[in-house]
């Protein structure tokens, strides 16, 4: 059955659905968020590959233990890139839904089952859980050979090129912050890009939160941790929305502009033993004005065996997480 997207819903309802609305005894009030007990840092990223990168290191070690996220500026990518991206990936959103549907993520059998691939919602694993307000469009960056330019937008016509560029820059991005994080714990500084293969993949996932009419009881994005390795977020400047759980309390991520946010994810915790760890976070609607952002997931092949860095185990810190392969435990996006 064909799910109505939620931009097509936020035009039609006054009450959103049910299976929309959290339930009470999970959060009694979405939009509340505590005071922060410290500041998600500001990471000036181009002073990490520097020859006095120690003090920036040192912030970054600091963001990584309290947050497991962290904000990036001077990160190598052009306000008018970053601009460009934003307004293109608006522009795809605002088209009729006949034209996006051309990227649909459903399969060809009348709409009962979908890929990650494509334009539209997610996959309902568990019922149970609930529906997220948002509509998306994900799309598999890397590796280069298993890119599917049919699932890509082809307007505005930029799209392509401009996303190319952009995630080239991520990919960059993602390299320094993996060589810092592999120094800070004392191992070679190519550790976790030696553990990477070429079918690795990493998605651009689009998402587009409509005005929602009850903000109060519906979340943009369900709580959850990201499965893959890092996270490299670009979010609306004009409307917050990010939280990130800690110690069981909801805080608001600041919204910079042309700033990125970083995270690490469930595998790079498993590689580093726990010592830094995947952050819980969700997104909460707004009543009045749309938010987009633009996440791009670096993640593992399925047939990749995780476990923790040989170098950060000893008689005094054991081994926290088994070895296994990504795919038994769902850590992958193939």
């Amino acid at each position: 059955m064909v799910r109505t997207t939620v931009q097509e819903l936020a035009a039609a309802v006054e009450e959103p659905p049910r299976q929309y609305v959290v339930a009470h005894e999970q959060d009694q009030d979405l939009l509340a968020a505590d005071e922060m007990p410290e500041p998600i840092l500001l990471i000036d990223l181009s002073r990490l590959t520097t020859a006095d990168a120690a003090d920036e290191a040192d912030k970054l070690r600091a963001a990584l233990q309290t947050w497991g996220l962290f904000l990036v500026t001077n990160h190598g990518i052009e306000e008018s890139l970053m601009d460009a991206m934003m307004s293109a990936s608006r522009e795809f959103f605002r088209q009729p839904s006949g034209e996006k549907q051309k990227c649909s993520n459903l399969i060809d059998d009348g709409g009962k089952h979908s890929e990650v691939e494509g334009y539209g919602n997610d996959k309902v694993v568990n019922q149970d859980e609930g529906l997220s307000w948002n509509d998306r469009l994900h799309l598999r960056v890397e590796p280069e050979d298993e890119r599917n330019f049919t699932k890509w937008p082809t307007h505005p016509e930029s799209f392509r090129d401009v996303l190319l560029e952009y995630a080239s820059r991520t990919k960059r991005i993602r390299d320094v912050v993996f060589r810092t994080i592999a120094k800070l714990l004392d191992l070679d500084e190519d550790y976790f890009l030696n553990q990477m293969s070429n079918k690795d993949p990493g998605f651009a996932r689009f998402n587009y939160y409509p005005p929602c009419p009850r903000p109060d009881l519906v979340l943009g994005m369900r709580p959850h941790s990201d499965a893959g390795l890092l996270t490299i977020l670009f979010v609306d400047r004009d409307v917050g929305g990010l939280q990130v759980e800690r110690d069981g309390k909801w805080y608001n991520v600041p919204a910079k502009p042309y700033s990125l946010v970083i995270n690490l994810a469930d595998c790079m915790e498993i590689m580093c033993n726990g010592i830094f760890r995947s952050p819980v976070h969700r997104v909460v609607t707004n009543a009045e004005k749309e938010r987009l952002s633009l996440a791009v997931f670096y993640a593992v092949d399925g047939e990749t065996v995780l476990e923790p860095a040989p170098g950060l185990l000893d008689d005094e810190r054991p081994p926290r997480y088994g070895k296994f392969k990504a795919k038994d435990f769902g850590l992958s996006f193939d």
